[in-house]
């Protein structure tokens, strides 16, 4: 049976229509490059330590409680241990506070951490700007963050979402876009696979590191809501690494407790008018435990 050139045309037509009806036009000037992404070189600017004596880096926050009013400071010394202590005062203040924290290490097959020191600042004022100061009694460095307003249905507050962000050429495109964003996220949502450490030869630890360095320019300053993923699983048997996310465990802490989870892998907090629930789900849960709603 044969078609006429009309009834093809006609066919073509409508197929064209359909097309352009399904197209939803251009809603970002982001284009996925094609290539495969490149990891920036150690000795990228990106990843540089910051100059003095044991001076703290990797320095980033995330929310200490279910309702905003705490902050976990956290920041790395290679030195030395050094005070795992932490300056904080109100923009309009004179008076410093100080909170005390603590130190962990751990090893991961060859690799040794430097000192991760974590300590919670508590009892905060609503909608406020602080101040911090961390690396007391050797090289002191200062950074800032705002409080969140009290939580409440009709509070306004934006949110970054991040996720999979590693350390390559264009994780610092990214990174970037986010600092440049005229809506200013005030917290990130970060929903899991950092550092891509594990993408390395025996998940080379020191990629923990410069990530670290990499992200604080952002961490420091503003709550990063933390979600393990895949790539902080760091199971390794065959080179004697049997211990699931340890080195993500270890540098990321969450206030799980505040929420009475039984781990760092699933837990909630309220933050202005969100209810955030994180769920890391490649790590098993018991299922008659639920969060506290």
């Amino acid at each position: 049976m044969g078609y006429s050139w009309g009834s093809v045309l006609g066919a073509l037509v409508l197929l064209l229509s359909v097309l352009d009806l399904c197209n939803g036009g251009t809603t970002s000037a982001f284009v996925r490059n094609v290539e495969k992404t490149v990891d920036m070189p150690l000795d990228s600017d990106v990843f540089r330590t910051p100059p003095g004596y044991n001076a703290p880096q990797q320095v980033h926050i995330t929310q200490g409680d279910l309702e905003g009013k705490a902050v976990i400071v956290s920041w790395v010394t290679m030195d030395e241990p050094g005070l795992s202590e932490v300056l904080y005062w109100s923009e309009n203040s004179k008076h410093k506070h100080k909170a005390k924290g603590i130190f962990v290490t751990y090893k991961f097959y060859n690799y040794t951490s430097g000192y991760i020191h974590h300590c919670e600042i508590k009892n905060l004022k609503f909608n406020t700007k602080y101040y911090y100061e961390v690396g007391i009694g050797h090289t002191p460095r200062t950074f800032w963050f705002m409080t969140p307003p009290e939580v409440g249905p009709d509070v306004p507050y934006t949110f970054g979402l991040i996720g999979d962000l590693g350390q390559s050429y264009d994780s610092n495109k990214t990174l970037t876009h986010y600092e440049l964003n005229p809506t200013k996220g005030q917290t990130v949502l970060f929903v899991g696979d950092l550092s891509y450490a594990d993408n390395y030869p025996f998940h080379d630890n020191v990629r923990w590191d410069t990530w670290g360095r990499f992200t604080e320019r952002s961490a420091a300053y503003q709550p990063w809501i933390w979600t393990a993923g895949n790539h902080e699983l760091d199971f390794v048997p065959e080179i004697g690494e049997t211990e699931p996310f340890k080195p993500y465990t270890h540098r990321y802490p969450v206030p799980y407790k505040a929420s009475n989870s039984t781990a760092p892998f699933w837990y909630s907090i309220k933050r202005a008018s969100a209810y955030i629930i994180v769920l890391a789900s490649y790590s098993a849960y018991e299922r008659e435990r639920v969060l506290e709603f």
